[in-house]
């Protein structure tokens, strides 16, 4: 069949010089699938059947990203003279796959209906024949040849995520298969073919075989290029990948929120997920994952906040996150139940600012940015909106967050010390006044920093070295 759209000059480059040499070459993948929708691709991967170490002599800047599977990134610039890459395979068969991932035996080929059928989507094993056509760098809308042996331009048509040939096939050759069908299902806001659906609930056990990291990154990608996130991790519940890796958020499905909430403690996660911006997708949909362990069984879930923070913790640990994305997950959702006073709607601005001057006095505010760490206030913001945004019954109302921000700045504007390095005292300091190395001098630092919380005027050296000698005496008196 014929499409009709414009190609960058830098691809047909690519394209040209490998023609030239007597080799064809057809756009495929993602961007070849973005095309047919309708959207503009990130990136362009095309299929040739030069070999690697052909198309390493072809193009001098070449780099192999991966000569076992004959993949190559071409570097050539475009009429503007930026350089850009492109990832050029070679075409391949698969046979023998290991650990439901790698396959032990990779073989190039020449014929490209065999390497469109190993792929693991009908929409994404299509071809577009740059081989014949003239490529004159006009990168004008004209027809091109598009090869569409299994039909991926109809399941693009009907929106449904279809598996190339056999699924059941597919998955079991590689088991992150099934993760990305549920992610590209909820990235294009589309179902996925019955039979399809099915075959990733059977290849269940293959899917158990893929690495956590590899799960996180597609799990994490889903969360953030979806418009509508729950879309997919519903899907990944239905078939049952969700319970591979991350079964505390299964347990929350059904668990009842009788006095505040319309939804259950599952849905109400997705749905605040969904609101959420995406710096804070994963907290968001974890935010309340500690409540099914603190169900009173009357709609009460005491503590859940500090238990969902741990449990946080140690989720984003199992799948690997790293570390300075873990800390500051563990505390917007240990704070995300701060309180602020209700404000209704009628309230004058001077209304708002004398409740809050009562609820959030200075050292309240200091604290508050202490405990929750100065960097992650406007993410626990978020979250809390995000939070009430995605429950009907909240009595939440958005100039409470104004007001909240508002004595924020004011506080912040003002000379102050959030943290123990913030101090104008060292722990050297305090172990020449005495006090002996290792965990006392914590202690020390900790009880001065409160003490700077409620009165940022003791934050100078002579008053801190003060409060030491008292303390020690203190000390030494108990």
């Amino acid at each position: 069949m014929k499409i009709s759209f414009g190609i960058p000059d830098y691809v047909q480059k690519v394209a040209r010089i490998l023609a030239k040499e007597g080799y064809k070459c057809y756009l495929v993948g993602g961007a070849l699938r973005d095309i047919v929708y309708g959207k503009i691709p990130k990136d362009y991967d095309l299929a040739t059947d030069a070999k690697p170490d052909v198309m390493l002599n072809i193009f001098p800047k070449a780099v192999s990203t991966g000569a076992r599977f004959g993949m190559v990134t071409a570097l050539v610039s475009d009429r503007h003279g930026e350089v850009k890459e492109v990832q050029v395979t070679t075409f391949r068969s698969e046979e023998n796959y290991v650990d439901g991932r790698w396959p032990a035996k990779v073989v190039f080929i020449d014929d490209l209906e065999k390497d469109l059928g190993r792929r693991d989507f009908t929409f994404n094993a299509m071809a577009l024949n740059l081989t014949d056509a003239t490529l004159d760098g006009n990168e004008s809308e004209r027809e091109w040849d598009l090869y569409d042996p299994f039909n991926g331009v109809r399941d693009l048509g009907i929106k449904v995520v279809r598996a190339v040939g056999t699924p059941l096939e597919r998955f079991k050759e590689d088991g992150l298969r099934a993760f990305k069908a549920c992610r590209m299902a909820s990235q294009l806001q589309f179902d996925i073919e019955e039979e399809t659906f099915n075959a990733i609930k059977e290849a269940l056990p293959v899917a158990k075989k893929v690495s956590m990291e590899r799960i996180r990154d597609e799990f994490v990608k889903m969360l953030t290029e979806s418009p509508k996130p729950s879309i997919g991790v519903d899907l990944m519940r239905r078939t049952g990948l969700l319970e591979i890796f991350l079964p505390e958020l299964v347990e929350c499905y059904g668990v009842e929120q009788k006095l505040y909430h319309i939804d259950d403690v599952y849905w109400h996660s997705l749905k605040t997920c969904d609101a959420a911006s995406d710096s804070i997708k994963v907290s968001a949909l974890l935010h309340d994952i500690g409540k099914p362990k603190q169900d009173t069984g009357d709609g009460r879930f005491y503590g859940h906040d500090i238990e969902s923070a741990k449990i946080v913790g140690e989720v984003m640990k199992r799948l690997k996150f790293p570390k300075y994305e873990i800390d500051s997950a563990v505390k917007l959702v240990e704070n995300h139940m701060f309180f602020y006073p209700h404000i209704q709607e009628d309230m004058s601005q001077e209304e708002i600012d004398k409740i809050n001057e009562r609820a959030w006095s200075d050292a309240a505010v200091r604290r508050f940015i202490s405990r929750v760490g100065e960097e992650n206030i406007e993410n626990l913001f978020q979250l809390r909106i995000a939070d009430a945004v995605a429950n009907p019954n909240t009595a939440f109302h958005p100039k409470e967050i104004e007001a909240l921000q508002q004595r924020i700045s004011e506080v912040r504007e003002k000379d102050m010390a959030l943290k123990v390095t913030d101090l104008d005292i060292s722990g050297g300091d305090i172990v020449q006044l005495g006090v002996p190395k290792g965990p006392q001098v914590g202690e020390v630092l900790n009880y001065l920093l409160e003490r700077v919380l409620d009165d940022p005027l003791l934050n100078t050296k002579d008053k801190l070295i003060s409060l030491v000698k008292d303390y020690v005496k203190q000390q030494e008196g108990n």
